[in-house]
């Protein structure tokens, strides 16, 4: 039945999954923010929704641009659970764009499994990446996957080795003008150095336990199937494939250097890891488990909002 839902793509899909990532922001508001409700802080959190709901709508492109699921809204609707499952998530304002320059770059990543307009695309990934950590420094991380999609394709191009840095330095080039422009000296849009916390005490509460658990969980679980089938996809998308097995583990590097583990840093995993589980519930075969595998993940964010 909830299956059935989701299991094509329908203009339904989208508002349902508006509303679940609507709910997210307000729970978060209500539960953690104690700011008076201003126009400003009106205006300045209806663009961080948009700026989430157009990552989501971003998710769904990519998807379906490049076969990475069959003709459903599973990661969609999964990305939107994460997003009420840990409302933290959508704390952090950087971040929240971060991670929307990351989606972009993953989408000209994974594009260049057409060859065409490979150098543009290289730059383009690059310059996203680039433009994503100085939101987020950490964001940089995702600057390797341009390099392990090179190795995937076995590019032996020169050029195509050097166009990804040349979108990197672009980037720094322009930040270094804007900060003369505004803080009159070089660095000043660099408002701090990297910095790296192991300290993982945040994360001892209930909510945390049981949201981590059933994302490390659920996702390794799904990560087996994936690669396995992975083999069984057209040599052509295969890299695509790889590339999201990458991107979780880079999102779980960046939640192991998180400075401040406020729940925020989970955002960069929710895309990648939303699609891996879409491929499990694809191919599960009894119906019956596929009903309790989605229904948990639903239900279990419903949970802790009742706790």
């Amino acid at each position: 039945m909830i299956t059935s839902i989701f299991n094509k793509s329908k203009p339904i899909n989208f508002t349902i999954v508006f509303f679940i990532t609507l709910l997210a922001f307000i729970v978060f508001h209500v539960k953690h923010v104690e700011a008076p409700i201003t126009v400003s802080f009106f205006f300045k959190n209806t663009l961080l929704f948009l700026v989430c709901y157009v990552s989501v709508l971003a998710l769904s492109f990519i998807v379906e641009k490049n076969s990475l699921t069959q003709k459903n809204n599973f990661e969609i609707v999964l990305y939107s659970l994460f997003l009420l499952a840990l409302p933290q998530a959508v704390s952090s304002p950087d971040i929240i764009f971060a991670n929307f320059f990351v989606l972009l770059g993953y989408r000209r990543i994974i594009s260049l499994r057409s060859q065409i307009n490979v150098n543009k695309k290289l730059f383009d990934a690059a310059f996203w990446f680039g433009i994503a950590a100085l939101f987020y420094f950490w964001a940089i991380l995702f600057f390797v996957l341009i390099i392990i999609t090179l190795l995937l394709y076995t590019d032996s191009s020169i050029r195509h080795w050097l166009i990804p840095f040349t979108g990197l330095l672009t980037v720094f080039l322009i930040s270094i003008s804007i900060s003369i422009i505004w803080h009159d000296r070089f660095f000043g849009i660099f408002s701090s150095l990297p910095e790296v916390s192991y300290n993982f005490s945040d994360y001892n509460l209930m909510q945390y336990v049981v949201i981590i658990t059933m994302l490390f969980s659920f996702g390794m679980w799904a990560s087996i199937f994936y690669i396995k089938n992975i083999k069984q996809k057209k040599k052509a998308f295969r890299p695509s494939y790889y590339v999201v097995l990458f991107a979780v583990f880079i999102g779980f590097l960046i939640i192991v250097f998180a400075p401040n583990k406020n729940g925020s840093e989970f955002l960069f995993l929710f895309a990648p890891l939303a699609i891996i589980i879409a491929n499990y519930i694809e191919i599960i075969e009894e119906k019956w488990f596929k009903e309790l595998f989605l229904s948990v993940i639903i239900v279990v964010p419903f949970i802790m909002l009742l706790l």
